[in-house]
């Protein structure tokens, strides 16, 4: 007797559905079994306000969430920095798979790279479009501290919608995370990376989240073949910093673990962070490092010892109306 198709819960955008596909190949040859795309709606999808309004996290994997607990899908593809940081105990994160590139990414008119596009002119301030108050605050501060003149500007939207702004004129250039149009085979689209060395990305960016419930101990098991221990631990860290300076994925918070090799051998890991006011006027930045954590508990100690580093800064302060 054939096995019955996996179900695979998703979001319905163009980016969730490409995401979703890729994973899906991956469990049908993992498993020997089809796997169907089941496209769910996503309070997250549906709302046009801005995410520090409506609350930024959860509101793009509840429903998804949902349908797993009521059986109606087997497991389902998140982004991981659109999770809560808070595991609930009935579902199981069985795989977090290697990560895509982790930086934001610029969509200019006419080409230009961010140092190009922002330079003072004639024109006045260079509009920059971005959800994120996380990405204004750094752009901003890095504006301020090479003299560029910009203007950010929140907008909503799927990746077809906040390019457009570009291509009808609107703004002069959008950010983007640069995983996402990976995935989507628009890298062409690019004008410019944003190095981490001035924008750190969201906690999770460029990883995806594998989710089922957790008594479904044999499709975990099976799922977690998928898992990539290095993504895991690092943006475990990186998720441990951001629930221990307790903000949510709309907070101005940005975060990156990547680790450090001698020749061949992996020895380190180094974890950054930085929380900031969206103007850009005022950043607290730090970074932490230490050995390659073993376990998810040494893992979620590099995160809180940096946070606590960060607090003691003055963080909490960043992070509260001002910063949003």
């Amino acid at each position: 007797m054939t096995e019955r198709a996996l179900r695979l819960g998703t979001r319905r955008s163009a980016l969730a559905m490409a995401q979703s596909g890729q994973v899906a190949q991956a469990v049908r040859r993992l498993t020997g079994r089809a796997v169907e795309l089941v496209e769910i709606t996503t309070y997250g999808d549906t709302s046009r306000e801005h995410l520090a309004q409506i609350g930024g996290t959860g509101v793009f994997v509840t429903a998804l969430r949902d349908a797993l607990l009521r059986g109606d899908v087997d497991f389902a593809v998140h982004s991981l920095k659109d999770l809560p940081t808070a595991q609930p105990e009935d579902l199981t994160l069985a795989a977090v798979p290697p990560r895509e590139d982790p930086r934001d990414a610029l969509v200019a008119r006419d080409g230009l790279t961010l140092d190009r596009l922002a330079a003072p002119s004639p024109r006045g301030a260079a509009r920059i479009g971005t959800g994120s108050p996380r990405r204004m605050a750094q752009l901003n501060a890095y504006a301020r501290s090479h003299g560029l003149s910009i203007e950010t500007v929140p907008i909503r939207g799927n990746v077809d919608t906040r390019i457009g702004y570009v291509r009808s004129g609107e703004l002069d250039a959008v950010v983007l995370a640069a995983a996402g149009l990976n995935r989507l085979g628009r890298t062409d689209e690019v004008t410019d990376f944003l190095s981490v060395d001035f924008v750190l990305p969201a906690p999770g960016q460029g990883a995806l989240a594998i989710e089922c419930a957790a008594v479904n101990a044999d499709l975990a098991a099976a799922l977690a073949e998928l898992d990539d221990p290095h993504t895991r631990a690092a943006v475990t860290a990186e998720r441990s910093l951001l629930a221990a300076l307790e903000a949510g994925c709309s907070a101005p918070v940005g975060a990156l673990a990547d680790l450090l090799a001698d020749g061949q051998v992996v020895t380190e890991m180094r974890l950054r962070g930085v929380v900031g006011t969206t103007d850009g006027s005022t950043l607290v930045q730090l970074s932490t490092t230490g050995p390659v954590p073993t376990s998810h508990g040494d893992a979620i100690a590099l995160g809180r010892e940096l946070a606590s580093e960060m607090l003691a800064k003055g963080a909490a302060g960043l992070m509260g109306e001002r910063a949003l």
